[in-house]
């Protein structure tokens, strides 16, 4: 089979990998779509991710739907459309034992956090425990179920921040996240979804999705102390300090976007003054299952993918996912 493989920062191919055959608790899929994600833009032009380095070649890709190739056991058709829950779990730990997500010792599918790394989904097949499978509905196309797993992030975000109901949000950057979280707000009851960016182009894509008023910053920006909900999702330490400013008293800051890992300037005075509560949120437990929900109900989200490029073209694929002004969802085709 082929298989995309990361070696080093900006060296990837599109080269031969051993065939995988699935055991009796494993099934083998066909892989369709991978997503980009921005984990996968650090391992690919840095060769790392954060503290996490490439020592060995990689696979990335943990945003996928699929088919069933084969199942050892009979219970799942070939041709089964499915997607994938990318976590395995670690060992339970004293008051977390309800967010299996935040155990120690676990991975995830396209990750060097581990040696041997984790690999991912960006192959002609994968096999994958069966424990992690989701189906997909018949009736949601392959291209749009590859945004369940970033979709379950946002839903995750939401989550953290609370009730959302009938509350007048902020979401700070109109990335694939950022956009993701317009949607997830709006389907968890947020009255109504302002979003900020420095390009007009992904302003548009979150009108699409159902936002109520954008602005271009830094010309433009959100009046001060008139949000209940803030959600930071371009992680820019100044987009922060100007969440905290967004945010009306005793409102709720979630941080979405991964934080550069060294200290940043962030202006928090207006955080202590108005008590305002600052939250961090880490991936997603099951929300994945209420992603696929969304998806299939709604066809607006085909807006959020923008591109996709066969795997052999993964270069040119990068390079798309990292332009924000041309893309905002990229897909690799498998």
């Amino acid at each position: 089979m082929k298989a995309l493989t990361i070696h080093a920062a900006e060296v990837i191919r599109w080269e031969d990998a051993p065939d995988v055959e699935p055991t009796g608790d494993e099934v083998r899929l066909r892989i369709a779509y991978v997503g980009i994600c921005g984990s996968d833009l650090h391992y690919y032009f840095h060769g790392a991710n954060g503290a996490f380095v490439i020592t060995e070649p990689l696979i990335p890709g943990h945003e996928l739907s699929a088919v069933v190739d084969l199942d050892p056991r009979g219970e799942l058709a070939p041709g089964t459309p499915v997607t994938v829950h990318p976590a395995r779990y670690g060992r339970s730990a004293a008051d977390i034992e309800d967010r299996p997500h935040l155990w120690p010792g676990g991975d995830y599918l396209g990750s060097a956090s581990v040696t041997p790394h984790r690999q991912g989904a960006a192959a002609e097949f994968m096999v994958i425990d069966r424990a992690n499978l989701r189906r997909l509905p018949e009736s949601l196309p392959l291209r749009r179920g590859a945004l369940a797993e970033p979709l379950a992030v946002a839903l995750h975000a939401v989550t953290i921040a609370g009730d959302v109901a009938g509350k007048k949000c902020l979401v700070l950057g109109s990335g694939p996240i950022g956009l993701l979280a317009v949607a997830a707000l709006l389907h968890r009851g947020a009255a109504s979804v302002d979003v900020t960016d420095v390009r007009p182009e992904p302003l548009e894509r979150a009108i699409a999705l159902g936002a109520s008023t954008t602005f271009q910053v830094p010309d433009q920006g959100p009046a001060d102390n008139a949000y209940d909900v803030v959600l930071e999702c371009s992680s820019a330490p100044v987009s922060l300090s100007s969440g905290v400013r967004a945010v009306r008293p005793a409102g709720i800051i979630v941080q979405v976007a991964i934080l550069p890992n060294t200290d940043i300037p962030v202006n928090l005075a207006a955080l202590v003054a108005k008590e305002v509560q600052l939250r961090g949120t880490q991936r997603f437990h099951d929300e994945i299952d209420e992603a696929i929900e969304v998806l299939a109900s709604d066809a607006r989200f085909d807006a959020v993918v923008t591109q996709s490029l066969p795997a052999a073209d993964a270069v040119e694929a990068f390079a798309t996912a990292q332009d924000a002004s041309r893309s905002a969802k990229v897909l690799l085709e498998l």
